[in-house]
């Protein structure tokens, strides 16, 4: 076995059994970073009575761990950059079970909400180099594989958090939602330090400017800000200022970094036709995504006449079959041209949305959950190859930004997604939920088309090893 301290740089990919230890590492990570964006929503009411503070303000638990995340994710890939995707990730760990320790003894609102945002800060780091982290982890020519567990632990998470507080909240106190992070936070801790490898670094990268961290910081921060407040009808005045000083700020934000080497925002990547295309692909995908997901509870309780624990169990569908296709694509993806995979994915998820939006008053469970599994099918079948073209499109030395942008187009697409709903109960509330699903099937159409775009643009190297050539 070979000691942490002496571990080298990967040549390609780790040895097993080493392999093994650096993907639970991840897995348990990422899972806890991306389950505790919303695992907190369920026991809002509760924790609002028993802090004495209104409802509202209870929407801070989980706003303030989002906010924390998008004002600095992209910070820490880029230092990530600088002085090693390892460090980022680890440091990320402790902060966030550390954090997790104050969640569960907080005694007050402010002290709760002021652990998240350490909680959040510590998910961003995570977050920011996880899927770079694999491909040290895996040899090039079994990249997509491992962006295929990836992206079902990614995407598991990511609709699993209120089914897992249910659980927990059936028979502890909301402190506990907090509390079980510690010990997978610790092993997690444990397994990275063993066996997480090394990437190497470049001295002209170590350099995080501090000003292009703040710049990013209100850039993003503003535009959470501006999306939130015109989903929930904030004051226009109010709603307004925040747009104008985030046009101004944005503004020299973008100028600054189109004149970087290596920017904080990484135009140069963006410069890169697949990747480009890939980021926006992605954001459609999650915005399809989190549309579906707010609005089906309310479709199929209000309009389908079933209870919230039947809602729970018919949703678990989507999750429970990305679990399979979602690897199974990530080996796919080494014979099948990753544009072509993933836009026929899209185009099974935008099927699976638009049959779910025609539904008729008391559908049959069997009905549903059909609709179901062809939207997890749909999604598990994109995610992985999408992943996939993004991290090998990027030159090694920048994968850091190319995760951070990754999980940043994740977030942009939930965050957006979400907003969208609210504002569709203020703007059509007898049909929001239908007009949702619709709008849903659009954007995941929207991203096929986009996605299918793909297959006439050169393939990263590490892609074409086992793929058919299309193209040719």
């Amino acid at each position: 076995m070979i000691s942490p301290k002496t571990y080298p740089v990967p040549e390609d990919g780790i040895p097993m059994p080493q392999r093994i230890g650096a993907i639970l590492a991840v897995a348990f990570g990422v899972s806890l970073s991306v389950i505790d964006g919303a695992i907190a929503n369920v026991a809002l009411p509760t924790i609002a009575q028993e802090l004495g503070i209104t409802p509202a303000d209870s929407i801070w638990v989980v706003n303030a761990y989002q906010l924390a995340i998008m004002v600095s994710l992209l910070s820490f890939s880029a230092l990530g950059n600088v002085i090693g995707y390892r460090k980022i990730y680890l440091a990320g760990l402790a902060l966030f079970t550390a954090a997790s320790i104050g969640c569960a003894l907080a005694q007050s609102f402010i002290m709760l909400v002021f652990t998240r945002v350490l909680q959040g800060f510590g998910a961003a780091a995570v977050t920011s180099v996880n899927t770079t982290m694999i491909r040290f982890i895996y040899p090039k020519a079994q990249l997509g594989r491992g962006m295929g567990i990836n992206a079902t632990v990614v995407a598991v998470s990511s609709v699993a958090g209120p089914t897992i507080a249910a659980g927990i909240l059936s028979i502890a106190h909301w402190q506990w939602l907090f509390a079980v992070n510690i010990p997978v936070g610790i092993v997690a801790l444990v397994l990275g330090k063993r066996f997480l490898p090394y990437n190497p670094v470049r001295s002209a990268e170590r350099r995080l400017d501090w000003r292009d961290a703040l710049m990013n910081a209100l850039t993003f921060g503003l535009l959470m800000a501006s999306i939130e407040g015109a989903s929930h009808g904030i004051n226009s005045s109010i709603l307004a200022a925040g747009l104008v000083a985030l046009l101004i700020i944005g503004f020299f934000f973008v100028r600054r970094q189109l004149h970087e080497t290596y920017p904080l925002l990484p135009f140069d990547l963006l410069r890169i036709p697949i990747f480009s295309v890939s980021i926006l692909t992605s954001i459609c995908s999650f915005l399809a995504q989190m549309l579906a997901m707010v609005a089906l509870p309310f479709f199929l309780q209000h309009e389908c006449g079933y209870n919230e624990v039947q809602t729970g169990l018919l949703m678990t569908a989507w999750p429970a079959v990305i679990m399979v296709v979602a690897p199974s694509a990530g080996i796919i993806v080494e014979y099948i041209h990753a544009g072509l995979l993933g836009g026929t994915g899209l185009i099974i998820m935008a099927v699976g949305l638009f049959l779910l939006a025609a539904l008729p008053e008391g559908a049959s469970q069997g009905e549903i959950i059909g609709r179901l599994i062809l939207c997890g099918i749909g999604f598990g079948l994109f995610q992985s190859p999408n992943n996939s073209i993004l991290i090998a499109s990027a030159p090694p030395q920048r994968s850091g930004s190319a995760s951070g942008m990754l999980a940043t187009a994740r977030l942009t697409g939930q965050t957006t997604g979400a907003a969208l709903m609210a504002l569709l109960f203020h703007i059509v509330p007898e049909r929001s939920t239908h007009t949702a699903l619709l709008l849903a099937g659009g954007f995941a159409l929207t991203g096929a088309i986009v996605s299918l775009i793909r297959i006439r643009l050169p393939l990263p190297e590490e892609l074409i090893r086992k793929t058919k050539k299309i193209n040719s």
